[in-house]
Formats: C-alpha cells, sequence, structure tokens
C-alpha cells in the first residue's frame, strides 16, 4: 500500500507520519506539497498536524483552498482511505469533507499531554484492530480542538455510528459529546484531533497508534483482493 503525506505550509508532523508508515508499518509512502495537482498512484491519504499557513483566519481554513486538496475531495468520493490528523482533521472539516468544527479549547490554552480514548466504533477501516470500546492513550497537541457541531448533525453521528473515538475520563478541551474523532458517511475518512503518529512505538510511550496505520492496510488489502 502506497501513502501520501501532503505537507502544507506549516505542517510539522509530517516527519512522525512518515516515520510511521515507513518504518514502523514498513509501508510506501512519500510526501507530496500543497502544490501539487494529482494524487495518482496513492492508496491512502494522510493530513499530518501542524499549523497549516499559520492558521490565519482559522485552523485549516486556508490550507482547504491549497490546490491539492482539490485531489482529496476527488479521492474522498472515490472511496480513498483519508485521515486527518489534528490540523489535518481541522482542515478536513474546512473542507466539509467532515461534518461540524473546531472551536478553541474550553480553558483557552494550547494542551500537549498523553490522554486516554475510548474505541467507539470498531468497524470502520481505520479501527478493526481494535475491540470495541477498548482504552488507548495517544498525545494530543493542540490549542483548537473543541469539537461542536449542532443537535441534528450529533444526532446523525450517532445513527450512522459515525463517532469512532471519544475521550475517556478527561475530556481535555470540552470537545462536545467527548468526541476525538469521527468518520464521514462512507467510512473512508477520518479525522482525529490525537496523534496515532506519535503512538507507534514503546519509546515513544505508547504503541496504541499503530494499530490504527495496521487496520488502514488490512482492510485496504481485503478490499483490493476482493475487487481485483
Amino acid at each position: 500500500m502506497k501513502f501520501a503525506v501532503i505537507v502544507f505550509p506549516g505542517s510539522n508532523c509530517d516527519i512522525d507520519m512518515f516515520h510511521a508508515i515507513q518504518d514502523e508499518l514498513g509501508e510506501e509512502v512519500e510526501y507530496v506539497p500543497h502544490t501539487a495537482d494529482s494524487l495518482e498512484g496513492f492508496d491512502g491519504i494522510l493530513l499530518p498536524g501542524g499549523f497549516s499557513y499559520g492558521d490565519y483566519l482559522r485552523t485549516g481554513a486556508i490550507a482547504r483552498f491549497s490546490k491539492i486538496m482539490a485531489e482529496v475531495v476527488k479521492a474522498s468520493a472515490a472511496g480513498v482511505p483519508i485521515l486527518g490528523v489534528c490540523n489535518g482533521f481541522q482542515i478536513l472539516l474546512e473542507a466539509g469533507l467532515l461534518p461540524g468544527a473546531m472551536r478553541k479549547n474550553r480553558d483557552l490554552a494550547f494542551i500537549c499531554k498523553q490522554t486516554q480514548l475510548k474505541v467507539e466504533n470498531n468497524t470502520t477501516m481505520f479501527t478493526t484492530s481494535y475491540e470495541k470500546g477498548e482504552t488507548i492513550t495517544l498525545p494530543i497537541a493542540h490549542g483548537e480542538g473543541n469539537y461542536y457541531c449542532d443537535e441534528e448533525t450529533l444526532s446523525q453521528l450517532k445513527e450512522n455510528n459515525q463517532i469512532a473515538f471519544t475521550y475517556h475520563v478527561d475530556n481535555p478541551n470540552g470537545s462536545l459529546e467527548n468526541i476525538a474523532g469521527i468518520v464521514n458517511e462512507n467510512g473512508n475518512v477520518l479525522g482525529m484531533m490525537p496523534h496515532p503518529e506519535r503512538a507507534v512505538d514503546s519509546l515513544l510511550g505508547s504503541e496504541d497508534g499503530l494499530k490504527l496505520f495496521q487496520s488502514i492496510v488490512r482492510n485496504w488489502r481485503e478490499s483490493y483482493v476482493v475487487n481485483a
């Protein structure tokens, strides 16, 4: 499986994402600049964390108009697995690939620490290596991770089982219903604030993020075999 790590001006987790895929997962990966006009040949797309375009206007608001995002939108419609982490999640929200919006953290402070998550849905292509209800440990590092949506959208998220992860025990940023990660209705786009790419080796304090990437590869390969 070949992954693209999209690099925006201000991305700072692109190297972490590249390391997770190449060195820990053992799959192919390439950096793709925000100015590129094609994602042909890639089987998975990763939008890393950071401060794209300095987080001016709103987090992800300018990155959403980068040339490469037109191709990300096309890939989403084609069913390609797309993962947006932290700033990547914010970009997916701004692009309309996921519902809702991000607000500043409840305490108006940047948070950087390990946090516990609960796996709410282990049937998506990103979560099948986890057990439903499993508690995992991933780091967070953000100033605007307070997820919000209106009541109708929240009802749809619950009805369609689109809430993939919630914060367990402690809600660090005030996110609605403790939401830490959601998928789109088709299940091929995941946005999450915690960083799985920073939890792929025990030396980093947790290996729990590796299962997410392993899930993507396993489900992609199963789908590839079925459709071949």
